[in-house]
């Protein structure tokens, strides 16, 4: 998830539409709070890491 939001976060500036910037960050987010809990062990909807 985090390089697919780095991809849209690219593709949105580079291309001028900032829906894809918006998506981009927000994919970018949720990918890292994804692995900042799965490294710290905790389990998120069964499953303690995300690949």
């Amino acid at each position: 998830m985090i390089i697919l939001g780095i991809i849209l976060l690219i593709c949105g500036v580079v291309f001028g539409i900032p829906l894809l910037t918006t998506i981009g960050i927000i994919v970018l987010l949720v990918g890292a709070a994804l692995m900042l809990l799965g490294a710290v062990g905790r389990p998120i909807g069964g499953r303690s890491h995300y690949y």
